[in-house]
């Protein structure tokens, strides 16, 4: 039977690459909040929601800081 030490390889390759997949899920969590709340705040335009657009924009301005984007 194997035994893995906390220093091995496999230890080291597998914390790899459950930081990778947890990077990409977060990426992807992130890239699918954002759509919907360009999705919502086109919805607010075409319904002339002037608090909606409003409290959309200012939450995806949050989004855009807390993460690092440029707009």
């Amino acid at each position: 039977m194997k035994r893995h030490l906390l220093n091995s390889p496999q230890s080291d390759e597998s914390s790899i690459h459950s930081l990778l997949a947890e990077m990409i899920l977060d990426e992807a969590l992130l890239n699918f909040r954002k759509e919907k709340i360009e999705q919502e705040i086109d919805r607010a335009l075409c319904e002339k929601n002037k608090d909606d657009f409003l409290r959309l924009c200012k939450e995806l301005n949050q989004l855009h800081r807390q993460y690092g984007y440029t707009m």
